[in-house]
């Protein structure tokens, strides 16, 4: 049987093509001994002297300028959440306090009202000031 094919390979396979026999090769392995040497061998390792010579190094920093600058802040509005509870207690029984709470905001990006932070009806900043100065 040969198969053939066209360029750039040419191959071409013969032979019967039939099972696989495994004849020859053991199934069981026996591993006999039949006596130890009496006594048996001694085995010495051991270690030459080790010798460490002293090694001496000279290491010379200089000093580095570095010159680290932020160029522009990234636009973020941040969240700080506030929660201020001030009073007067006695004997861990509360007499009189003030809780103060509420949120403040870090914003370092053009202002833009979210719908919750918007109050009374809506008006419109022009970016002039009444005396003709762009602020």
């Amino acid at each position: 049987m040969g198969v053939t094919i066209q360029q750039p390979f040419v191959t071409e396979l013969q032979g019967p093509v039939g099972p696989v026999t495994v004849d020859g090769i053991p199934d069981t392995y026996h591993i006999d001994i039949d006596h130890l040497p009496d006594p048996l061998p001694k085995i010495t390792l051991g270690i030459d002297p080790l010798t460490v010579n002293p090694l001496t190094a000279t290491l010379t920093l200089t000093p580095v300028d570095l010159n680290l600058s932020v160029k522009e802040l990234p636009e973020t509005r941040t969240h700080v959440p506030a929660d201020f509870c001030v009073g007067i207690t006695v004997l861990g029984i509360p007499l009189l306090s003030v809780r103060l709470c509420g949120e403040a905001q870090l914003i370092s990006e053009a202002y833009h009202p979210n719908p919750c932070e918007r109050c009374g009806s809506s008006a419109s900043y022009t970016g002039t000031a009444s005396d003709g100065s762009s602020g």
